[in-house]
């Protein structure tokens, strides 16, 4: 457990010291890519209009677009101050009709996605979406916490592979 937090405390330090010559975009682009088990890492956007919000995001705040495939469908990392920061898809078709409007879903990096979900539910949190694999990137999964908020778990993916 030292080691772990000497590793975190030395990671933090250097993001610190990093930290005086990045933009602020920048600097939460790195720091959710830094995140330690328990914080903030990925945001997602469902869009009603994932094209839309492409451009308002590059012209809003200088973001970049990546396409990927994964899952049998197609999502878009975005891209801040040359780091990704999260990704957007679009809704689906049957989502809309059901009046699902576009929303932000923020991660918390988890050491276990299954173990973490199972916990949460212990806690009286709900599980809305299990756990599943996006394409050797992270095993992620939607909860509900106690007072109605959603938010997803995000199980970092190690060479592809997963800790359970």
């Amino acid at each position: 457990m030292t080691s772990l937090w000497r590793r975190a405390f030395s990671a933090r330090r250097r993001l610190e010291r990093r930290a005086t010559t990045l933009s602020p975009k920048e600097l939460i682009v790195l720091t959710l890519h830094c995140a330690q088990p328990g914080g903030f890492c990925w945001l997602d956007l469902a869009a009603s209009d994932a094209a839309r919000a492409k451009t308002f995001y590059a012209q809003a705040f200088g973001w970049t677009f990546l396409d990927q495939q994964a899952n049998g469908g197609q999502f878009t990392r975005w891209r801040a101050g040359g780091q990704d920061g999260g990704s957007m898809y679009q809704l689906r078709q049957a989502q809309l009709e059901a009046g699902v409007p576009s929303h932000w879903t923020p991660y918390i990096r988890v050491e276990s996605a299954r173990m973490t979900a199972r916990h949460v539910t212990a806690c009286g949190g709900r599980l809305v979406v299990a756990p599943f694999d996006v394409a050797g990137t992270a095993r992620i999964a939607l909860i509900e916490d106690a007072v109605g908020a959603l938010l997803g778990l995000w199980e970092p993916a190690h060479d592809g592979h997963f800790s359970d």
